[in-house]
Parts: structure tokens; sequence; C-alpha cells
């Protein structure tokens, strides 16, 4: 149901790309060639504006109605569901983003060493 619903929502977004892209804006736009064509430029501007309110209309609801699968959805992920039962967090763990895993999940456990005492020969004067 969700697959048919995304490939509607995809026909739909070229559609209106492209329906967009052919309307006539103030400087002319896609619309080159003034009067030339099947239709007037009266007609024209009618049907592409209701075609477009059309193509909205149908991109709001297949937006609303994937918003609602995905919500109720049969089975909803929650990244805290991926723990393991069994893994208590403990002091020497970093949380529940390292059980996760992934790259570099384990925290450097060295502490930083105390910074070297400056020679004031070294220091670069600032201009002051």
């Amino acid at each position: 149901m969700q697959t048919v619903i995304i490939v509607i929502h995809l026909i739909v977004v070229v559609a209106l790309v492209g329906v967009v892209l052919m309307q006539r804006s103030e400087g002319g736009g896609l619309g080159i060639g003034g009067g030339s064509g099947f239709m007037s430029a009266r007609g024209a501007a009618n049907a592409l504006t209701r075609t477009t309110a059309i193509l909205a209309a149908a991109f709001f609801a297949t937006s609303l109605a994937l918003s609602l699968i995905a919500r109720y959805g049969a089975s909803p992920t929650d990244i805290l569901d991926r723990i393991p039962a069994g893994s208590e967090q403990t002091d020497d763990s970093g949380g529940v983003l390292d059980q996760l895993g992934g790259a570099g999940a384990s925290a450097p456990t060295e502490e930083p060493s105390a910074p070297a005492e400056a020679d004031p020969e070294d220091q670069i004067p600032t201009g002051q």
C-alpha cells in the first residue's frame, strides 16, 4: 500500500513541476512564442491554473496519507528498541549511544596530559 502511494506521489510531483514550469510568468517563462499554439492565452492560463490546483491537492493528499501510514504503520521502529534487553548500563559503559554500536563506539580512556609551560622567549609578539 505504501509503495503504491509513493509511486502516485512521485508521479504527482513530476507532473506538478512540469505544469508549473509551463505556466507563463511575468517575464514570459517557458511560454516563449507568444500566442502561437493550440490554446489561446486565457484558455491556457485557466487550464494550467486548474491543473496546478488539482495536482497540488493530490500532492497534499498523498503527503498526508504517507505520513499517516508512517505514524500508524504495523511496526513502527524506535531506535531504543534496538538495544538488547539483557544489556544494562554499567559504570564503564559510555551510555545508550555506545550500546547501539557503530563507528567509534568506544570512548577513549586516556586522560589528557597537562599542558607544558611555555618559555617566555618562545611566545609570539602580539604587537601591542
